[in-house]
């Protein structure tokens, strides 16, 4: 699984960041899901080897411009690409309304259907290898976090039952072990029946803008990694005296620490914090405040950032590809896929 950082700036952009959008990349490189579309989510696309025909789902964390105003123009574009497919939407419910009346006002068809599904109701969603997990966070708006866990870590078939069941070897065994429940003689052959799983499912959960980390401890249980928003230092946050519904660094990482997380991944930082700290406040300094509070990995995410969670738990950075000679605008080699995470 592989997650691709297409904006990482707290409510505006900066030259160096744009505002919320996450890719998180199926290891069998055939889809892909976005949490979070900012405003220029699309633009930011165009700089990656990402298809809009290739999304398989899409989650927004709640209704500020910086997590949703990119989505009517990504939309649209993906109708005029000529996507098809219906596109699931995972969202707090005011999303639907007001993306119908944007469509509607602005007189945009689309030629694909959009399937929303509220965060505030919202099950166990599985799509591809995924199974998705909406959870309430604390923000000045209603704002959630999702739970992506792996939903079938390298299957095996359960030979010594299905002997036992009397199931005939032959194309039966090769629908059960690719998920799929069979009817086989009036009786239905249900896949999780016969199917074990040689490992634990990798989990990676992304919170929304959040002031309370502590309400994810149950979602983190087992998960390898956590990306949450450390909008500011507590310094800066001393100084104004509240957050605003949003983390600071110390707070995410105390968090991080007390359950033993193995990976942290902090973005959505304010546009205060500069590379350069010779401008002033440095991002260095979310670094430090969040390294002194929390001794695991700890990654700051930067645009187009790509991380890979690996099988064996281990988070690490991936190169990006090589450009083509010549190729213009930073657009992708020909012939990039989606990856893999």
């Amino acid at each position: 699984m592989d997650l691709l950082f297409l904006g990482t700036s707290s409510g505006t952009p900066t030259r160096a960041r744009n505002v919320s959008g996450l890719g998180l990349l199926e290891e069998t490189g055939k889809g892909w899901y976005l949490v979070d579309c900012g405003e220029g989510t699309q633009h930011q696309l165009l700089r990656t080897p990402l298809s809009l025909h290739e999304l398989r789902g899409l989650f927004i964390t709640h209704v500020h411009g910086d997590h949703c105003y990119g989505l009517p123009g990504l939309l649209a574009s993906a109708g005029m690409l000529g996507r098809k497919a219906p596109l699931e939407i995972i969202a707090p419910g005011g999303i639907e309304p007001w993306l119908r009346s944007t469509f509607s006002l602005s007189q945009t068809y689309l030629p694909f259907e959009l399937v929303f599904r509220a965060c505030e109701t919202l099950g166990p969603w599985h799509c591809g290898s995924l199974k998705v997990e909406a959870i309430a966070l604390s923000h000045r708006v209603p704002s959630y976090g999702y739970r992506f866990t792996e939903a079938r870590p390298d299957p095996r078939l359960d030979i010594d039952r299905l002997d036992r069941d009397g199931i005939p070897r032959g194309p039966l065994w090769g629908r059960l072990v690719r998920g799929e429940d069979v009817l086989h003689e009036g009786r239905l052959l249900r896949a999780d029946d016969y199917v074990l799983f040689t490992r634990e499912p990798r989990r990676i959960v992304v919170g929304g803008d959040n002031d309370r980390p502590d309400l994810l401890a149950e979602a983190c249980r087992d998960a390898q990694v956590l990306v949450h928003e450390a909008t500011y230092t507590q310094a800066i946050a001393d100084k104004a005296g509240e957050t605003f519904g949003h983390s600071t660094a110390a707070s995410v990482a105390a968090f991080a620490r007390s359950i033993a997380l193995p990976n942290l991944v902090l973005t959505h930082f304010s546009a205060r914090y500069q590379t350069d700290s010779t401008r002033g406040l440095s991002i260095d300094d979310v670094r430090a405040e969040a390294a002194s509070h929390y001794q695991g990995e700890l990654f700051l995410a930067h645009d187009f950032a790509r991380l890979r969670l690996d099988r064996d738990g281990t988070l690490k950075p991936v190169a990006p590809p090589q450009r083509r000679a010549g190729s213009a605008n930073g657009e992708p080699a020909t012939g990039s896929g989606s990856g893999t995470l």
